[in-house]
């Protein structure tokens, strides 16, 4: 009840702000379920059937599996290769994330393009690229006789070809915000233009340069397509591991201790993540990117500018074209095999993997969407209590909490009536759409919460339904935010892999399913097949992502 003496206005807005609490509610209820239903159900019955036995809970295996030594080691090499893939990125990729955010040069939007191609890429097309390069047979072997396969560089260099753009985006887009008079003012009271930067531009920059890192910890911790490519039987990740006692030894209690171990690693860095994140968005004195942006000057930021592109051409373009070579090493001979069913690797022609991949991906792009968009909405006030910032959380543990962990936990949790889905084709894109929903969320969350509050205000106090207002105000605005939040849960559902190797069906495998499969298998027309079917999933992922960049609406590749 208002109180007394109130005025109509602040009746109205005190009614309308309890009608947005319910509507906030209500919208939360429809991915509440999902993630409920298809993913704590089987991460919990995965779990609960690798600790359980008779019905008692056997919470002593977590300590006998602490205490095996080769255990140890994984969860050692898994954290130190993070560490130092992390500070890799960072050094390699802080150049680059200056210059595009402060120069402005003709194919300005061609090189930020190209930089993110890589990270939208499937993990095994990764692998399979720095195989071609640096495995047996490769490029450097055959130039120099060099070959990093089974080594640990190989995964490092893997790791930063695949995170490049995650700094380059999350640190360019505040760098190139901030107000470079702050830092001419400085320099003005005479400071040195690297006093000027240590004092004034870094510290500005510093939330997002911990964002950043710890998104590059987070992948890097969590790897397994490259790891699996790449590392061979030397190395292995929690994520590898957790398959390979899954799908070889047949360990659950192994499985399902790890998988603990791993979630509860990924829920300290993303709680590290949000509030690094709380950081970033306080008040920075910010203006428009595309004012900030200058064509270099000097010998020095020529020099520099030279040096990020040799550095995207070298780390970034390098093991593409050299995978696009290798496809072709029989002419046409390759890709003519896709089209053949051997009877070997699949009960179909391997080429079929590019429809079903497809068709996959919409439906789980579609799902992804949706659940997606619901959650947006509901997150819209940044001042909203812990329910809703802890439903913010649960969104994001998907990107960390193991795949393989996930997909196993489909056919053992989704086994019976009502959700018997095992024989069901809607159980990949379900998969897939889990991954895809925190990339439309983080998509379209920024934009939704730049959208003046008073005329959503407004129009609730004129009378307008949630509904109305939603439909009304802040659709015609984040229109294109919706379709470049699809196009990216459309490119990370296509290369899902770790959930996806458990749940696609021999008949109907997806693209990077049948890569892998490939790789697994001796000859050089299986290896010959792998790198032809790498090859057109990285034009599908680089044509879907080209099409995301001539839907940015600015200069500076912003929203």
């Amino acid at each position: 009840m208002s109180p007394a003496g109130a005025s109509p206005a602040e009746a109205g807005r005190a009614a309308a702000k309890r009608r947005g609490t319910a509507a906030r509610l209500g919208l939360m209820a429809l991915p509440v379920a999902f993630f409920a239903v298809f993913f704590a159900y089987p991460v919990t019955a995965i779990v609960a059937r690798g600790l359980k036995a008779d019905g008692v809970w056997r919470l002593g295996r977590i300590g006998e599996v602490l205490a095996q030594s080769d255990v140890r080691q994984v969860l050692w090499f898994t954290t130190w290769q993070a560490l130092v893939s992390t500070v890799l990125t960072l050094l390699i990729a802080l150049p680059g994330a200056y210059v595009l955010a402060r120069f402005d040069f003709p194919g300005r939007q061609l090189l930020r393009a190209v930089v993110t191609v890589p990270f939208v890429l499937p993990t095994v097309v990764v692998g399979t690229a720095f195989l071609a390069l640096v495995g047996r047979g490769g490029l450097l072997d055959e130039l120099w006789g060099v070959r990093l396969d089974t080594t640990v560089w190989a995964i490092l260099l893997a790791h930063v070809f695949f995170n490049y753009a995650v700094v380059v985006r999350t640190v360019g887009g505040l760098w190139g915000q901030l107000d470079p008079r702050q830092e001419e003012a400085a320099r003005m009271l005479g400071a040195s233009r690297f006093t000027a930067w240590r004092t004034v531009t870094l510290p500005a920059l510093a939330p997002a340069v911990a964002a950043a890192a710890l998104m590059v910890f987070l992948f890097t911790f969590t790897s397994f397509g490259v790891v699996q490519i790449l590392g061979g039987p030397t190395f292995a990740t929690l994520e590898v591991e957790i398959y390979r006692q899954t799908s070889e030894i047949f360990d659950l209690s192994t499985a399902a201790v790890l998988t603990m171990i791993q979630f509860a690693a990924v829920g300290a860095i993303l709680a590290l993540h949000a509030w690094t994140v709380r950081r970033r968005e306080t008040a920075l004195r910010l203006v428009d990117a595309s004012r900030t942006a200058r064509r270099p000057h000097g010998a020095g930021q020529w020099a520099l500018l030279a040096g990020v592109v040799a550095t995207v051409a070298v780390l970034l373009l390098l093991p593409l074209a050299v995978l696009v070579e290798r496809s072709f090493g029989a002419g046409l001979g390759h890709y003519r095999a896709l089209t053949r069913d051997d009877g070997g690797v699949f009960l179909v022609a391997p080429i079929e993997a590019v429809g079903n991949s497809l068709g996959y991906a919409v439906a789980a792009t579609a799902i992804a969407v949706v659940i997606g968009t619901l959650a947006s909405a509901a997150l819209i006030r940044r001042d909203a209590g812990r329910l809703v910032r802890g439903f913010d959380a649960l969104l994001m543990l998907p990107l960390g909490v193991s795949a393989v962990t996930v997909g196993f936990g489909f056919l053992i949790a989704l086994d019976e009536p009502p959700l018997d889905l095992r024989a069901s084709w809607i159980l990949v894109p379900l998969a897939q759409a889990l991954v895809g929903v925190p990339f439309v969320v983080r998509t379209m969350l920024p934009v939704l919460r730049a959208v003046d509050v008073r005329l959503r205000e407004a129009a609730a106090v004129l009378g307008a339904s949630p509904w109305r207002v939603w439909r009304e105000v802040d659709l015609p605005m984040v229109r294109r935010a919706v379709l470049v939040a699809a196009g990216f849960a459309f490119a990370v559902s296509l290369g899902e892999f770790g959930a996806t190797v458990f749940i696609a069906r021999p008949d109907n495998p997806t693209l990077p399913v049948a890569v892998a499969r490939l790789l697994g298998r001796p000859g050089e027309i299986n290896y010959g097949q792998a790198m032809a079917l790498s090859t057109i999933l990285m034009l599908v992922c680089a044509v879907a992502l080209l099409l995301l960049e001539r839907l940015r609406t600015d200069r500076s590749g912003e929203f």
